[in-house]
């Protein structure tokens, strides 16, 4: 029998998901309408955190940081089954992530840090990716129950805490790019640009069949042979933000970016490739 803590759009999804298999699932959200509303799927709904994990096997985390977690964790002691196994899919830190790894192990349980990507329609259907890094028998070990929950379950080696920090390092890009996109669209606004012209702008170029190439050649080391001299790049960049801002919608991102560039131009690199920008951020091939 399985616990899920935490039944919001994620939660809601795996519960559903995993009632649809005949799974038995006891379930407890902060906000109980949103538990008790799964009742009418199959699920039991308790408004205590300690009668939800009474008897599981298995207690899914599908919660908001560390900070709940651990809180959650608390008060799910009085009821937990001796050797019950956690499974976080919660966003946290990785120092997180490995404390909480350290401290229940010492107490005799799993806990098992599985952050995924994975919107509500994902957990419903069981698309999608999940992350886990660890003790490499215990994810042998629980392999086959998480990968039927996912569409395609990444082990990124016995580094506890390395699911966690990738989880953050996707999130990030994926911020990033709306904050682009965000950009773009408030230039387009400015030059009386219309969306289908952008649209149709990507579909006939596509800039995210480019994001492998753009990584090799920002980590490469070699800045000399530009194809974009940062200071045209610093110069293109000056140009949106003055039509961004005369036309009524300033920009939010590419501030930030030109004043990057503006950094690196200061120490001497402006007819360096732009993406010079990144060599101070680049890890080395241990981390």
């Amino acid at each position: 029998m399985r616990a899920f803590l935490g039944t919001g759009l994620l939660g809601a999804g795996f519960v559903q998901a995993l009632l649809r298999k005949g799974e038995q699932v006891q379930i407890w959200n902060r906000t109980a309408a949103k538990a008790k509303a799964l009742e009418a799927h199959g699920a039991a709904a308790f408004e205590e955190i300690a009668r939800a994990v009474r008897g599981a096997d298995i207690i899914h985390l599908a919660l908001k940081d560390d900070d709940s977690v651990n809180a959650v964790l608390a008060q799910a002691v009085p009821g937990l089954k001796p050797g019950a196994t956690f499974m976080d899919h919660t966003t946290t830190s990785a120092a997180g992530a490995v404390s909480r790894t350290q401290y229940w192990k010492a107490r005799g349980h799993i806990y098992l840090h599985a952050p995924v990507f994975m919107g509500p329609q994902n957990a419903l259907d069981s698309t999608g990716y999940m992350l886990v890094s660890g003790d490499q028998d215990v994810i042998a070990q629980y392999t086959p129950l998480l990968s039927a929950m996912t569409g395609k379950l990444l082990n990124l080696g016995d580094r506890e805490g390395k699911a966690a920090g990738m989880k953050l390092i996707g999130n990030l890009f994926l911020m990033a790019l709306t904050g682009g996109l965000s950009d773009m669209l408030a230039l387009a606004k400015a030059s009386d640009i219309s969306l289908g012209d952008i649209r149709a702008l990507l579909q006939e170029w596509n800039p995210g069949a480019a994001v492998e190439a753009r990584l090799r050649k920002m980590t490469g080391g070699s800045y000399g042979e530009p194809s974009w001299e940062l200071a045209m790049a610093r110069k293109d960049a000056g140009l949106m933000m003055a039509a961004a801002q005369a036309g009524g919608s300033p920009l939010s991102v590419i501030p930030a970016i030109a004043a990057e560039m503006d950094r690196w131009i200061e120490r001497g690199h402006g007819s360096d490739d732009w993406t010079v920008i990144a060599r101070d951020h680049i890890p080395g091939d241990n981390v």
